[in-house]
């Protein structure tokens, strides 16, 4: 019994093959790419934009999407090369477990727990939060009360009333639990209509925000260098080359989803061809809408805007003050952010239930896991679990416990990835490649500076709760996982 065994890329090919007994294959090119766009336009092109302009680079936070991106697009065509040779669920988990072995197919698989259960509690509290802005700002109701929508540890400061349960977190987290055992069909529709609506809003906010831009804003674009002290006392480095290396670690989580695609790669039509469109597709979209958006922000209002008056809701701050006349526009970015989370949160529990699903068919999960529904042909009994798992954090643990856990999870998973097309071209030189990653080795080496940068970056808070959690992972897979593995064990 070898920790190292890889699992065979014929058996991998053979399982993709063999569609009659597993997944539904329904996902076109463009739903794919809707769900790239679902899981990357959510709260981050809000929330993050006036964040880095403020702290790190100014104006010049467009550059910095630019570095962020390029880090996604690297370890994006790495994606897209293993996503169309290998089109099975489990994403990172999956390749990893063809080219470095089960113990490191492993590690991963449980790094992409702590991405996508973490990410879409997190979402689901900030959701229920957004909920109450929208009751109270633009329905002019009374929000849901405190302890209904805060959890035990938190305490309103004014009042002293105490938190007892997150319920709008739970039933957002519930409701699209019960849609993804639906069906991908059904999931992917309404995930369609809400990118429609949030990327008309982002469009119209960039089409009329445009007049307004006033170039004194932009002067200099690139801020000479300085620091930063926040309201926290944390030193953060301000403009020049290390403002926009800051921003880009910023903006970068913006950017976090497009890696779940490859999670759908088992339901999708000629997956050879839609799994490169997809996640290549939405990175393209997504970071011109990113640029043109920020620019735009940064024209219409000051740095000192979103130090101030603006912060968290920078945008409709800087569209009530600066864009007279356009008031309606600022609450349909409530509505907009609303709309985002939710598509996040669906992108989320689809990888998260995915990546149970190819674990549990390996034996290292339950293999409960890998139970289809007779009717709905989805992993629903996985579904249930996440349901279970996602939904207690949501309603109990407060969101700001996670910070950015699961950005150091993807950006490890990133990692892995770019390595894993060195190891299979290597091993595999004859395999069949629809698309091919350009210039291997230098694509995937760039993809794992660029990513291991942005994690240098999270501070050493972060590494330490990636530890840990990697460490409960290990315990787990030998008294678990590795006693129950399909593989080492052929004859069960």
């Amino acid at each position: 019994m070898s920790i190292w065994k890889r699992k065979p890329l014929a058996q991998l090919l053979a399982e993709a093959a063999d569609s009659e007994k597993g997944l539904k294959r329904t996902l076109t090119a463009w739903s794919l790419v809707a769900l790239g766009i679902g899981a990357i336009i959510g709260a981050g092109l809000f929330v993050r934009t006036a964040m880095a302009a403020s702290q790190n680079a100014g104006p010049s936070v467009t550059i910095a999407f630019i570095v962020a991106a390029i880090g996604c697009a690297l370890a994006g065509l790495c994606y897209a090369e293993l996503s169309s040779s290998i089109p099975i669920s489990g994403s990172a988990y999956t390749y990893t477990y063809a080219t470095m072995g089960e113990f490191l197919a492993w590690i991963i698989g449980w790094d992409l727990i702590l991405e996508y259960a973490v990410g879409a509690a997190t979402v689901g509290i900030a959701w229920s939060e957004y909920l109450n802005n929208l009751l109270v700002n633009v329905l002019h109701m009374s929000p849901i009360p405190y302890s209904l929508s805060h959890s035990p540890f938190q305490t309103e400061p004014l009042t002293g009333e105490h938190g007892m349960i997150n319920l709008p977190a739970l039933f957002i987290v519930g409701a699209i639990s019960l849609l993804l055992i639906k069906g991908i069909q059904e999931s992917a529709f309404v995930n369609g209509i809400i990118v429609i609506v949030k990327v008309t809003i982002v469009v119209l906010i960039i089409i009329v925000g445009w007049n307004f831009i006033n170039p004194a804003n932009h002067t200099p674009y690139i801020p000479p260098s300085s620091i930063f002290t926040d309201e926290h006392g944390i030193d953060h480095s301000f403009g020049g080359f290390w403002g926009i290396i800051g921003a880009a670690g910023t903006v970068f989580f913006a950017f976090i989803g497009f890696d779940a695609v490859s999670t759908a790669a088992q339901e999708t039509i000629n997956p050879k061809r839609n799994m490169p469109i997809g996640i290549l597709g939405s990175l393209a979209v997504c970071t011109i809408l990113y640029i043109l958006f920020a620019h735009v922000l940064t024209g219409v209002a000051t740095v000192e805007d979103f130090r101030t008056g603006g912060k968290e809701a920078s945008v409709a701050f800087a569209i009530n003050k600066y864009m007279i006349g356009y008031a309606w526009l600022g609450q349909l970015v409530t509505v907009a952010i609303l709309a985002g989370f939710s598509s996040v949160i669906l992108v989320m529990l689809l990888g998260q239930s995915r990546v149970f699903y190819a674990m549990g068919k390996d034996g290292l999960l339950p293999k409960a896991f890998s139970d289809l529904h007779s009717k709905y042909k989805t992993p629903y009994k996985a579904n249930i679990a996440i349901l279970i798992i996602v939904g207690a954090f949501a309603a109990f643990i407060p969101g700001d416990i996670v910070g950015d856990m699961t950005s150091i999870g993807t950006l490890f998973a990133f990692s892995l990835v770019c390595v894993s097309v060195i190891i299979l071209r290597k091993k595999e030189p004859n395999m069949s490649r629809e698309f091919k990653t350009p210039f291997v080795p230098l694509i995937p080496i760039l993809g794992v500076i660029t990513c291991v940068l942005m994690m240098a970056g999270l501070g050493w808070t972060n590494w330490l709760r990636l530890f840990a959690w990697m460490a409960i992972g290990v315990i787990f897979y030998f008294i678990y996982g590795k006693k129950n593995s399909v593989l080492n064990n052929p004859k069960e």
